[in-house]
């Protein structure tokens, strides 16, 4: 598990000065799995897109004697090694890049790496995937190459362990939306979503007709608003819930643009949700 972290107490503080933390910060000395009562994490991936790097976690840093020199650029990157992962000790901690850490969000941290990055792993021993975003630094042991939160090591079903063997690949989003999976040739944005049947545009006459796509059918509305708030916040779309035959249909929408819309049912069929389907109805 992750063994160190910092607080960024200024933005104007170079990282090259920082020091660790005094330990009393922590409510626990020693990490674990959150020990209190929770919902199952909803391990839905990160959705990659183009985010500028923080220029102030560039700098190089100096932890437990050793100076380390964060990268440039992500674009290109591929590693294997070991991922480690940190939970409830570090929960609500603020992370290098100034962020609230929160173990049941698909997070991670890298020593180098800038800040933000999307990242794919894979768990080498059973092929299981997770896209992460890193927004913190560690893990600090020589032996580990990524800090996994929580949630992305229950995805990666190694969480009962302490380290799993991995392969990592940045995913990189340039200002024009071309996409680099790790070592990969560079594509468009429609080709890294798998858009290569372009849907003829709709006429004019019909721009009064929006999609929408059917997450979840439920009964209990708490549950459907609870859901709705997740996804909602997550792929920065809105939401409704209509009542159709007493019961609650979850949808994400109106939605105007078609690549958007494939993204987003890939993602959501990807992620606990294979049932998502698209909805026409006119405004």
């Amino acid at each position: 598990m992750r063994q160190f972290s910092y607080y960024l107490i200024f933005l104007v503080i170079t990282l090259a000065g920082c020091q660790s933390a005094p330990e009393s910060r922590y409510t626990l000395k020693q990490d674990s799995a959150p020990a209190f009562a929770h919902d199952t994490p909803a391990m839905i991936d990160a959705v990659p897109k183009y985010e500028p790097y923080r220029t102030f976690n560039s700098r190089p840093y100096e932890v437990l004697g050793k100076r380390y020199y964060p990268m440039q650029t992500g674009k290109g990157y591929e590693e294997e090694g070991y991922a480690s992962w940190y939970g409830q000790k570090f929960h609500g901690h603020l992370t290098s890049n100034g962020e609230t850490y929160n173990m049941f969000a698909m997070t991670a941290a890298h020593k180098t790496l800038p800040l933000p990055s999307y990242v794919r792993v894979t768990n080498l021993s059973n092929g299981k995937q997770a896209i992460v975003r890193v927004n913190d630094r560690g893990p600090f042991h020589d032996n580990r190459i990524i800090d996994l939160s929580y949630a992305a090591a229950i995805k990666l079903d190694y969480h009962n362990h302490g380290t799993a063997k991995v392969k990592l690949e940045v995913i990189h989003f340039d200002e024009e939306n071309n996409v680099t999976v790790g070592k990969q040739p560079t594509v468009t944005y429609a080709e890294y979503a798998g858009l290569t049947d372009p849907e003829p545009a709709a006429s004019a006459s019909s721009g009064s007709t929006a999609t929408y796509i059917q997450v979840a059918a439920l009964s209990d509305i708490e549950r459907a608003r609870s859901i709705s708030s997740v996804l909602s916040s997550l792929y920065q779309v809105p939401t409704e819930i209509p009542m159709v035959n007493n019961v609650y249909k979850l949808r994400l929408g109106p939605l105007h643009d078609r690549f958007q819309v494939k993204m987003l049912l890939h993602e959501l069929k990807n992620n606990g949700y294979p049932g998502a389907y698209t909805v026409q109805e006119t405004l």
